[in-house]
């Protein structure tokens, strides 16, 4: 929503030299670099694995593009002006974060890029991760924070602590600090993703419809709180009016983000998960 609403709010007031440099692209060497070997490792692993097994088998040509999509919103949260404007506007700063949150996150879940980066080792190598993974600190670790419970809780915690005003301003503060934040954001959001998609005898698909609407109610909440404060609750964007948006208005806009766009994507992947149940032979892998 706020995206869409930039071109109209550009053309009532240019675009001042102050605010000109945070609509550049964001070409760090180490995301680019991460993005870059995360989707290299993702094609070499699939080719492997198709030389072996058949063209679209272990990993289908619908897991290889939904990780396409949700690579390239990757690149666009983290590369486009969406990153440099989210330290002006703190609407722009939520459609980052729901981008993180509930469509990358989602979408890589989904396109199974554990399988495909493993294929992309050596056999050596995968045989030594292999061995890593047995280790049982890992594995109870693992299990914590995979199950449902563990999941949803890691979740809910990063979302509500780092949304807290003495923590969300020292991310933006320092970028140390930001980047612990997205971090946060995106491994919670895998971890409550699988455990919502994963299909077994013992979780059967209510488990993960309940963890999508207590979800949905929970960030919905923090977004009704952003959108009806009284008060701007963030220093860093309390500063002149950008795109004509006051600080109040602004945080008003992020709640909306964080309330509408967000709570329809649980409620469509809960859509999603009660028809597979209702159809057992189709449900999620």
């Amino acid at each position: 929503m706020a995206l869409l609403a930039l071109p109209a709010l550009a053309q009532e007031q240019a675009l001042n030299a102050a605010a000109a440099p945070e609509l550049r692209w964001n070409f760090d060497a180490w995301v680019v670099g991460l993005l870059a070997a995360s989707a290299a490792l993702y094609a070499l692993g699939a080719r492997r694995l198709w030389r072996r097994a058949g063209r679209g088998r272990g990993i289908t040509f619908g897991d290889a593009a939904r990780f396409a999509v949700g690579w390239l919103v990757l690149c666009a949260a983290l590369l486009s002006p969406i990153d440099t404007l989210a330290t002006r506007l703190f609407s722009v700063h939520m459609v980052q974060h729901e981008l993180l949150m509930v469509v990358v996150a989602p979408l890589l879940v989904l396109s199974r890029p554990l399988e495909a980066w493993t294929w992309a080792l050596k056999a050596s190598w995968r045989k030594a991760l292999a061995g890593v993974a047995r280790i049982d600190l890992l594995r109870v670790a693992w299990r914590a924070c995979s199950a449902p419970i563990g999941a949803w809780t890691l979740q809910a915690v990063a979302l509500w602590t780092w949304h807290m005003p003495v923590l969300f301003d020292a991310a933006l503060a320092d970028e140390g600090v930001h980047i612990a934040q997205h971090s946060c954001f995106l491994v919670s959001a895998l971890f409550f993703w699988w455990s919502v998609f994963r299909r077994s005898a013992a979780q059967p698909g209510g488990v993960s419809l309940a963890s999508l609407f207590t979800t949905m109610m929970h960030t919905s909440a923090l977004g009704a709180l952003l959108t009806f404060a009284p008060t701007a609750w963030y220093a860093h964007y309390a500063q002149d009016a950008v795109f004509g948006l006051s600080a109040l208005e602004d945080q008003q806009l992020g709640g909306l983000v964080m309330w509408v766009p967000g709570g329809i994507a649980y409620l469509v992947a809960g859509l999603a998960i009660a028809a597979a149940w209702l159809a057992p032979r189709h449900g999620f892998r």
